[in-house]
């Protein structure tokens, strides 16, 4: 355990407590931590409405208060060819030993191309859902006991919770409601 090096993959939209509690399991268990920003090229859309450099200075802010170190942060675009995806990840991280993820495709893609793969369950889920933080956003309701207080007040300066309420209004990816697109 201690020497190898961990790979943390997630969408981090946003990153919130249980991201940060993983980080911390992570790294009792490894000496420092490579955290991969999946889904990297997509922003303002109802699921991912945070760019990938949002997502990583939210990350960063919250480490660096922390005095979490050391850390890598690698924003990784999709593929959108599953069977090639490992690979692209390996091409643009550096060296990993161990994929730690609870996406059950991920653990699927790395596995099938012979990574080890460790599952640590979220801590309290049902909370610590970035679909969960962003309705409440959305709602005006209590998300910034959800997310560490670096990303809540990033989040505000980058004038977040309005991007969301207008996402949330779109249902297709380029930002219009169905049937409004010209065609």
């Amino acid at each position: 355990m201690a020497g190898e090096r961990p790979l943390f993959v997630g969408r981090f939209q946003p990153f919130h407590l249980g991201h940060l509690d993983m980080v911390r399991r992570i790294l009792a268990k490894h000496g420092e931590i490579v955290i991969g920003i999946g889904s990297a090229q997509y922003s303002h859309t109802r699921e991912n409405p945070f760019t990938a450099g949002e997502r990583y200075e939210m990350i960063k802010r919250t480490l660096d208060a922390e005095g979490i170190r050391p850390y890598h942060i690698v924003p990784i675009p999709d593929t959108h060819v599953h069977s090639v995806w490992v690979g692209h990840v390996v091409s643009l991280v550096p060296k990993f030993d161990v994929v730690y993820t609870n996406s059950p495709l991920v653990v699927r893609l790395f596995r099938e191309k012979g990574f080890r793969v460790e599952e640590l369950p979220l801590f309290k889920r049902d909370a610590y859902a970035g679909t969960a933080i962003r309705k409440r956003i959305y709602d005006g309701g209590d998300w910034m006991s959800l997310v560490p207080k670096e990303v809540a007040s990033y989040i505000l300066e980058i004038d977040g919770p309005q991007r969301i309420r207008e996402t949330f209004r779109y249902s297709t990816p380029y930002g219009t409601r169905e049937g409004d697109a010209a065609e």
